[in-house]
């Protein structure tokens, strides 16, 4: 079965892609990513996904295009559904490809982050399938969180501290913010608890 694997980074591609080479699946990478936020990071991201690839001999397909303004575009007065538009955006390309070019499946590297919804990722994943009659090949990478961690560093990869738009680096610098996210997850829980009650 050929794929077409959307990657998000270097490092997530190190531990997904033994699993598909240990699986005997043909893949082809796809580096598509238009939430990157700044250029700088966009570049170092993509020039550490070629240095894996190229090490490895893998296929792929890079779109160069920096798309923040589309990112941007769709996101703006609706931050608070921003993963799952960047969901959309990047699994809909890459779908849209797999249809073009004949592959008969899709995955994505960001089932391998243990900070990625993958509840989410899979139902806009099936969405997206749907649409195309493409069925997606769900893995769950996380159990070679630790193993792509090492051989990442190992390999001397570039690894972000992120996720990559501009609104997850607030929330992983700004520590007033943190804060704030802490209150407002911990005040969600109360109300969720005290509502619960209420019904009984």
């Amino acid at each position: 079965m050929s794929i077409l694997l959307h990657v998000c980074c270097g490092p997530c591609l190190v531990y997904p892609g033994k699993v598909l080479e240990g699986e005997g699946t043909d893949f082809t990478c796809y580096f598509f990513n238009p939430n990157i936020h700044p250029y700088r990071e966009f570049k170092q991201r993509l020039n550490s996904f070629k240095k894996l690839a190229d090490a490895r001999n893998y296929s792929y397909i890079i779109d160069r295009d920096y798309g923040l303004k589309m990112f941007l575009r769709k996101v703006v007065f609706n931050e608070d559904q921003r993963c799952k538009i960047c969901y959309q955006m990047r699994l809909g390309n890459t779908i849209k490809l797999a249809a073009e070019q004949g592959y008969r499946g899709f995955s994505t590297t960001l089932l391998y982050s243990a900070y990625q919804n993958h509840d989410l990722i899979k139902k806009q994943a099936a969405l997206a399938s749907e649409s195309r009659s493409i069925p997606f090949v769900y893995h769950d990478f996380r159990v070679g969180w630790q193993q792509g961690i090492d051989e990442s560093k190992a390999s001397n990869l570039y690894r972000q501290s992120y996720c990559g738009c501009l609104f997850s680096e607030q929330e992983r610098y700004d520590n007033r913010l943190k804060k704030q996210l802490k209150r407002k997850r911990k005040s969600d829980v109360q109300a969720s608890g005290a509502g619960h009650d209420q019904s009984k």
